[in-house]
């Protein structure tokens, strides 16, 4: 483990808070980089900031929190008790997405303001795949689901896993998004509704994602990050649209009921 953490020490920036002697005396933040080669000293090259700006993108990444919650969803679909109109492939491919990012930020030791949603994010979408399954007949494969996901997190957070596939794993987010958002708009329009989609959750993930570009950036100086909200911004704002477009549309059962 701590050779890995040395490895990603030292090809990932940190963000370090300390009091400097500035003439205003205000609080500033140093961007170390590791192998600089100008101004360089053992402790790494240093550029200020206004303390400020870190601050409001940290509390902006709090904020956002909310904007990053299935419950809606999962409330919708025990509602209804039914999980009509979600595409379980673009439930799952959101779950590999997830999964990197919550491996890779703590492999890299990002602050947890910038990715902490992103872990109940993820406890939040195995309990959708679990009840997808569960309402389509096929609880048993649920449940068989769940044991294999806990086992390969476990692997993927053990210091046996090479920095790299986690990298990788990151890396293969934006695939992942984006395939599996448009997944689930193939699923809306092939039946001319959004079934038990939740109008709520799909626009607080659009504004998470949204503000999650700006705290990426700010916390954590990695492109990859900021890359992947900027792809899940654009993914989500599609399935945000098509919602509003169906938002009169009913399921054809529903229809002859009325009837």
């Amino acid at each position: 483990m701590a050779g890995r953490a040395g490895l990603a020490e030292a090809t990932v920036p940190t963000w370090r808070p300390r009091r400097t002697g500035c003439s205003d005396g205000c609080w500033c933040r140093f961007f170390c980089l590791r192998r600089a080669t100008t101004n360089s000293s053992s402790s790494g090259t240093c550029f200020t900031f206004p303390a400020s700006r870190f601050s409001s993108a940290k509390a902006l990444g709090w904020a956002s929190w909310p904007g990053h919650f299935w419950l809606p969803q999962i409330l919708k679909i025990l509602g209804a008790k039914s999980a009509e109109g979600l595409s379980l492939q673009s439930v799952m491919l959101e779950l590999v997405a997830l999964t990197g990012t919550v491996v890779y930020s703590i492999t890299n030791n990002f602050p947890f303001s910038s990715w902490g949603e992103a872990l109940f994010l993820t406890l939040q979408t195995v309990t959708i795949c679990f009840l997808v399954m569960h309402y389509r007949g096929e609880t048993v494969k649920g449940v068989a689901f769940l044991a294999c996901y806990a086992m390969l997190l476990l692997a993927l957070l053990s210091p046996l896993t090479p920095l790299a596939l986690v990298t990788l794993l990151q890396a293969s987010n934006v695939p992942a998004v984006v395939a599996g958002k448009l997944l689930q708009a193939a699923t809306n329009y092939r039946n001319r509704h959004t079934g038990q989609l939740s109008a709520i959750t799909v626009f607080m993930l659009f504004g998470g994602a949204l503000a999650r570009i700006f705290t990426s950036v700010q916390e954590t100086g990695d492109p990859l990050m900021a890359g992947i909200f900027v792809v899940s911004s654009l993914c989500n704002g599609l399935i945000a649209a098509q919602v509003l477009f169906y938002w009169n549309a009913k399921p054809p059962h529903k229809q002859k009921k009325e009837q």
